[in-house]
């Protein structure tokens, strides 16, 4: 059962007090930690941001020290503005994944983290699906190889930088880089370790033949653990550091990726809802009690006990978005929210459904997670266009892209009766609107962040807040009203979607057939 209560605290309620959850999340655009009570409000936010390098087409790097750095000042931030007779239960973590970094003897970054959109190793993702074939390795790992995962990552970096290579004694992703920075301790779970090629879905557990098979050392990677389970406390130099009382305990808990514990804020463990993670890029997330069959279906551990959780992900959607209004809007990139994106906003919703026949194909990343020479397209251009017109065509381009990715879940015989959607880009009301037509059920704002909602929630499992995982989103989950397909719509946008497809088909050098995408 879920509430409608308001997400955030109203202006004027002072600083934070009373028992608290905090939240950690090193994300794409920059690190952010958060203050929740225990019935999901978020009372605080402070963001640090830090850039996206892209040195070659195709490539994406990060700053693994401004991971660390800026995960630690934001949370510093928050713990600075709570009140008198504050106490925090516990600090949750969460993350961008697969996004890696190497670190050396002394635990320092030995080069810059590549990021999940990074589609350098794509010749390493072969080497996986010539050696396992696409359909045995997708029913080991759940996964396709593709440049997206660490494991071809890893290959990369031997292959083309082997001083890095060597100096390495681990390898973590951002949110792995914070627990260690905040306990001393190495940990990963299941969700994270999912989306290295390299372990074994099932078993739940690091796979030895994958290792084994590429030369590389299982004990490079660090040990799995429960998304709830506490991996240490707050080292006493941080508790002195962030003005703590001396002696204080706060355990954090290693929390689960960004869309596992996006779709437990939404509410999705059992099967029925779909979770959309709508920010920079999308995750589509469904709770399954078995992996599915599938090769296009990728699959994670859940980040609560039992079921597993499919994701299919696009990798520019709000970054999209975010283009037309920089590019067409005076835009400065600004966030949804800002006034290009409302007047964005506003002149699509005056365009109707379909774009005057423009259609859109919003892959502005350099490639696509599942095939790395897909590039953006917009066609249909006319004199008489203007850019509300780009606008909308931008938009209905990523609800086509959701319908592709919610029909391969039905076909491989989940159900989807309602897309749950969360992230700053839920604000866009025509955008909301326009999913709805699209994807034909109903669309239910999560107020807020799901993702940093859900890592609260496990760190109040954690620590004992929650008996369990029902109880924790009775409490935490407010849904918005539902906001149902309009009929009339939907039946314009099934023309435009079977066009949009086509589009796709004929840009792309390397989707593969539709049977071979949707069966294993």
């Amino acid at each position: 059962m879920v509430g409608t209560v308001p997400d955030a605290a109203e202006p004027g309620d002072g600083p934070p007090r009373g028992e608290l959850l905090l939240t950690v999340d090193v994300g794409t655009s920059g690190a952010r930690a958060a203050v929740f009570d225990l019935a999901g409000r978020r009372l605080l936010e402070v963001r640090r941001p830090y850039p996206i390098s892209t040195p070659q087409p195709g490539w994406a790097e990060q700053d693994a020290r401004r991971w660390r750095g800026e995960a630690l000042a934001a949370l510093h931030g928050v713990i600075r503005s709570l009140g008198p007779g504050s106490r925090v239960l516990a600090i949750g973590l969460t993350g961008q994944v697969p996004s890696v970094v190497g670190l050396d003897v002394r635990d320092e970054p030995v080069g810059p983290g590549l990021m999940y959109r990074d589609n350098r190793a794509t010749g390493e993702a072969e080497a996986f699906r010539a050696r396992f074939g696409d359909a045995a390795i997708h029913r080991r790992t759940g996964h396709l190889p593709a440049a997206f995962h660490i494991g071809p990552k890893l290959l990369w970096l031997r292959a083309h930088r082997p001083a890095e290579f060597g100096r390495a004694v681990r390898f973590l992703q951002p949110r792995d880089l914070a627990a260690l920075a905040l306990t001393g301790e190495a940990a990963t779970d299941g969700s994270h370790a999912a989306a290295t090629l390299l372990f074994d879905l099932r078993a739940r557990r690091w796979d030895d033949e994958l290792f084994a098979a590429f030369d590389l050392d299982p004990a490079s990677l660090p040990p799995i653990r429960g998304a709830w389970e506490v991996v240490g406390d707050l080292r006493p130099a941080l508790v002195r550091r962030f003005g703590l009382p001396a002696g204080v305990a706060v355990p954090v808990v290693l929390g689960g990726a960004d869309s596992q514990a996006c779709a437990l804020g939404a509410g999705v463990v059992e099967p029925g809802p779909v979770s959309e993670m709508a920010g920079s890029s999308t995750c589509l997330n469904a709770a399954v009690a078995a992996p599915l069959p599938a090769l296009a279906i990728t699959h994670y551990t859940h980040v609560v006990p039992g079921p597993w959780c499919t994701e299919t992900g696009i990798n520019t959607t709000g970054a999209a978005v975010g283009w037309v209004a920089r590019l067409l809007y005076g835009g400065r990139g600004g966030r949804p929210g800002s006034a290009d994106f409302a007047r964005l906003d506003a002149e699509a919703a005056g365009v109707p459904a379909g774009a005057d026949r423009v259609l859109a194909l919003p892959v502005l990343g350099d490639g696509e997670r599942t095939d790395a020479d897909l590039r953006g397209a917009i066609t249909g251009l006319s004199e008489r266009h203007g850019r509300a017109v780009i606008a909308r065509a931008v938009l209905e381009g990523v609800a086509f892209t959701i319908r592709d990715q919610l029909d391969l879940l039905r076909e491989a015989g989940a159900p989807v009766d309602e897309l749950r959607v969360s992230g700053g880009d839920t604000r866009l009301a025509t955008w909301n609107r326009v999913k709805a037509d699209v994807v034909g059920v109903p669309v239910r704002r999560v107020p807020g962040d799901a993702a940093t909602t859900g890592v609260a929630m496990l760190a109040g499992l954690g620590a004992g807040a929650y008996r369990d995982p029902a109880e924790a989103i009775e409490r935490c989950v407010h849904l918005e009203p539902a906001l149902d397909p309009d009929p009339a719509a939907r039946d314009r946008y099934a023309e435009a979607f079977a066009a949009w497809r086509g589009l796709a088909a004929s840009i792309s050098v390397r989707r593969a057939p539709t049977a071979d995408r949707r069966e294993g």
